[in-house]
Order: structure tokens, then C-alpha cells, then sequence
């Protein structure tokens, strides 16, 4: 992910936000309030129109995904399916950063 990584800073107490080489970037965050809740969201809108996010918050309209509250953007917000991350939340940012990762090697 390195040669990926332009820059990275904090924008808020529970927020990373990670600039990519390509000019999108992804951000990473955490509740402060309820524990393991998280959302990565990988913002490609200017480049493709595309996002990204694995996240876990309990929206109804997702209700039906199997991996519900579990469920992942796929292109858009609109477009949800199952997520494949793993529930824990360090070990799901491990997979989406090299999903970023391999998806930007796919389009190079």
C-alpha cells in the first residue's frame, strides 16, 4: 500500500483520511461511541464515479444482506451486496486497503 500512499492525516479524533497516488483517497473511521462500529469508504467519484465502503452500521434498507449490519458499497451507494471483510475491525482495514490496492493495479 506504501507506493500507493501520497499522504495521510487526521481530520477528526476517530478519522484518517489516506490521499492515494491516483488522487482518490480513502477514510478510515471509528466510533468513539459504540464499540467495533467502523466505515471505509474508498471516494473515487472524481476519477470514475465510483466508491467504496465496507461498513457496519445498521441501515434497515440493507436488512436483507446476509452479512447484515455488516455490508459493503460496491461502486456506489446504491449498489450493496454481502461484505467479505472480516468482522474485526483491524483485520477488516488490513483487506479493504489491499483491495484498494489491488484494484488500483487492475487499472494501471
Amino acid at each position: 500500500m506504501l507506493r500507493l500512499l501520497s499522504k495521510a492525516y487526521v481530520p477528526d479524533v476517530n478519522e484518517l483520511r489516506i490521499i492515494l497516488t491516483d488522487g482518490s483517497f480513502i477514510d478510515v473511521w471509528f466510533s468513539l461511541k459504540l464499540a467495533d462500529r467502523y466505515s471505509y469508504h474508498w471516494e473515487r467519484t472524481a476519477l470514475d464515479g465510483t466508491i467504496y465502503r465496507h461498513d457496519n452500521a445498521p441501515h434497515q434498507r440493507w436488512r436483507s444482506t446476509a452479512t447484515f449490519p455488516r455490508h459493503f458499497h460496491d461502486g456506489s451507494e446504491v449498489t450493496v451486496v454481502e461484505s467479505y471483510l472480516s468482522a474485526k475491525p483491524e483485520n477488516a482495514l488490513r483487506e479493504f486497503l489491499m483491495f484498494a490496492q489491488e484494484r488500483i493495479a487492475k487499472l494501471d
